[in-house]
């Protein structure tokens, strides 16, 4: 594979930039979410990423692609929204590979908070009701939740990828008191550790890993007025700056798909105002030295096989 990245991702000028992302690391694999990653399979993506590519701290990538020194085959590692385990489980992997990797952090759910699609997800996975009647509730559409079978997992996999799709777009407000709604429908006390308390931020920080901004309650910026998403992006800057005690430069769009989560042409503008250096998206592709700095891509294969993950790979560096 290095031979064929380095042809792709050359040195210099013409360099690629491969940005990876990452969410969780649970320490064993989930039913609910087969394809979501467990320490035994982060531990095998890491070794790959360290056999292939020279992997950087973002913000170091980030300035030597734009000032034409990025070496060849350049990666970097991220992870968005600040769960527990990228501290407990996704940490002690990095450092057993000696990898650098950035950590985005969305700052209303530190210290016992809780994502609104982590309600729906506990909701949905610790409800002993085998129907979860939802009428009477509504979706960004406006339209009525209506009633989903939980027999088996199967089930509540499938409940789960149409609500949290038709939950995702309503106003953060709304949005909150849909998934509280859904839990008590459900019976269920979701669960307040599964978020990073300062501490691990702080241990993050500690161990030579950066930390970025994710906003305050991850919502959907596009759905936000200028001056609304201006205070929802400053705001998590500020307090994260405020717990370590130095600037944190690095910014994250949540969900990240632009012209649907962002605006290209509205909050890039506002993250540079605010004094950020760099801001990544989810787009996916490899990031070249013409990219707005503002609007890095990003991306993570899903493929388990180690020759299809490092084809997909080589694929994005076409994009």
């Amino acid at each position: 594979m290095k031979p064929m990245f380095s042809l792709l991702s050359p040195a210099g000028a013409r360099a690629r930039l491969t940005v990876l992302i990452f969410h969780r690391v649970l320490r064993e694999p989930d039913a609910l979410f087969p394809d979501e990653v467990d320490a035994a399979r982060f531990d095998e993506l890491l070794g790959w990423a360290k056999s292939w590519f020279n992997v950087l701290p973002l913000d170091t990538a980030i300035r030597q692609l734009h000032d034409g020194s990025l070496p060849a085959r350049a990666a970097a590692l991220s992870f968005d929204d600040g769960y527990a385990d990228n501290h407990d489980v996704a940490l002690p992997l990095l450092q057993k590979h000696g990898l650098p990797c950035s950590f985005f952090v969305a700052t209303g759910f530190l210290n016992g908070g809780r994502m609104w699609n982590d309600t729906l997800i506990e909701s949905v996975r610790l409800t002993a009701d085998s129907m979860l009647d939802l009428r009477g509730l509504q979706d960004g559409r406006g339209e009525d939740l209506g009633r989903h079978a939980l027999r088996d997992t199967a089930g509540r996999r499938a409940a789960l990828g149409q609500l949290i799709e038709r939950v995702k777009y309503l106003p953060p407000e709304p949005r909150l008191a849909c998934v509280n709604a859904i839990a008590a429908r459900a019976e269920v006390s979701p669960p307040d550790d599964l978020m990073m308390s300062s501490e691990q931020v702080r241990g993050l920080r500690r161990a030579g890993m950066q930390i970025g901004a994710h906003t305050v309650s991850h919502p959907i910026l596009s759905s936000l007025n200028p001056t609304q998403a201006a205070d929802e992006i400053g705001r998590s800057r500020d307090a994260l700056q405020q717990l370590l005690g130095e600037k944190v430069g690095l910014f994250a769009y949540p969900n990240g798909k632009p012209g649907t989560d962002y605006l290209p042409e509205v909050h890039p503008a506002i993250v540079r105002e605010l004094g950020f250096d760099a801001a990544v998206s989810t787009r996916w592709a490899a990031a070249r030295r013409s990219d707005d700095v503002f609007q890095i891509p990003r991306f993570t294969p899903w493929d388990r096989d180690r020759l299809k993950f490092g084809l997909r790979l080589a694929r994005n560096l076409f994009s």
